[in-house]
């Protein structure tokens, strides 16, 4: 078993010594996540290895991949280096999975590139963090290709949707607080209705489990055209509408389970269903914002995590997990590393600069630099002037 090299951990804010055996080389830090209730890691340890092998030195935090199933030696053996949190924060590129969080906020620094899911429009705080430390961050959830897709935030998408109608199928359930309804009814007996706001990735995903499940489902979206285009793939009791506020209106009253699952990139979500609405719906019901994270589209929902996950109002069920792929972190991390290694070694790599040159989606996502925000709906969101994306750079 090969050993694991580890740097003992120093305290948050006390001054950060480089191990004498790293060198200048461009170095990739990949801190342990503190979030509550997040296992997830920002790199696997294949992933390592190809970065070592590309000459970049890797730093992980010691512990920072046991929660996914992925121990030290594991890191050790693809060519990582295990350090302290301090020294995780010293590289050059910072790879993280979610937010820096308080206790993280000393670690940032002027010259530091962030990578890392942001959502700042949710988090104002984290942002105004940011701003102050003038890092420099690139957000997963806005780096977004010419066709519109979001090629970062996608497979987490598909996760939260799949998990949207697996958690509200268990709190319909009497023993988790809900009315007692089975998704799929039985013979002879009516299933549950589903309804769904956003066709997107995570609405699209949520429907299709809650379809298979054999519940009678109902997906709205803005988007003719995006209806269209999943009509192809339509399987079971899915109907297709046209969202309004009127479709809203009449549907949300008479749905056992409500899935919320809009996106404005890197903005905030919108409101679609007020407090008189979540009123309107049958006790026991549920309801899983799943946009929480960008604000919540829902009136009455309050971000909760994964240890206490619902709070009831009006007698309605919330399920508003803030990281809700945290729940499959083995999946999750997976998922994630599949996409993001090509960008972190072309960042970590190339430098930021030349990065977005090659690939140029990249500048959707710089979200901050030296103090601005770089992102138009972010901006937007936070009541704040935008700096334009190509004067952000470095």
């Amino acid at each position: 078993m090969v050993q694991a090299k580890v740097v003992l951990a120093r305290q948050p804010g006390a001054s950060v010594e480089q191990p004498m055996a790293m060198s200048s080389t461009a170095s990739v830090g990949i801190p342990r996540e503190v979030k509550r209730d997040e296992s997830r890691v920002a790199l696997t340890p294949d992933a390592a290895r190809e970065l070592v092998r590309q000459g970049l030195e890797v730093w992980v935090e010691q512990g920072a991949g046991k929660g996914a199933g992925l121990p030290d030696e594991d890191f050790a053996a693809a060519g990582a280096v295990m350090v302290d949190a301090p020294t995780a924060w010293a590289a050059n590129l910072v790879v993280k999975v979610k937010e820096p969080q308080p206790q993280e906020y000393p670690f940032l620094r002027e010259d530091l590139v962030l990578f890392t899911y942001l959502h700042l429009a949710g988090y104002p705080p984290v942002a105004q963090a940011l701003m102050e430390a003038k890092v420099t961050t690139v957000a997963y959830e806005t780096v977004q290709l010419q066709d519109g897709s979001l090629p970062l935030l996608s497979p987490m998408s598909e996760i939260a949707g799949r998990l949207a109608t697996q958690v509200g199928a268990n709190l319909l359930e009497k023993p988790h607080g809900g009315p007692g309804i089975l998704m799929g009814g039985c013979t002879g007996v009516q299933p549950a209705r589903v309804v769904v706001l956003g066709a997107g990735t995570v609405g699209w995903s949520a429907a299709r489990i809650a379809a298979a499940m054999d519940a009678e489902v109902f997906l709205l979206d803005r988007s003719p055209a995006r209806l269209r285009q999943l009509e192809a793939e339509r399987r079971g009791r899915i109907v297709s509408l046209v969202s309004s506020q009127t479709t809203i209106e009449h549907l949300v009253p008479t749905a056992d389970l409500l899935i919320g699952a809009v996106l404005t990139p890197g903005g905030r979500a919108p409101t679609l269903v007020d407090e008189h609405l979540v009123q309107s719906m049958a006790p026991g019901s549920v309801i899983v914002d799943v946009a929480i994270d960008q604000g919540g589209c829902v009136a009455t929902s309050k971000e909760t995590v994964h240890a206490d996950p619902v709070r009831t109002v009006h007698g309605v069920g919330h399920y508003a997990v803030g990281n809700m792929p945290g729940a499959v972190p083995r999946t999750a991390t997976q998922a994630l590393v599949s996409v993001t290694l090509p960008y972190i070694q072309a960042i970590a790599g190339w430098g930021l600069r030349e990065a977005v040159t090659e690939k140029p989606e990249l500048l959707g996502g710089l979200n901050t630099v030296d103090g601005s925000i770089c992102h138009p709906a972010v901006a937007k969101a936070l009541g704040v002037e935008q700096r334009h994306p190509m004067a952000c750079l470095p």
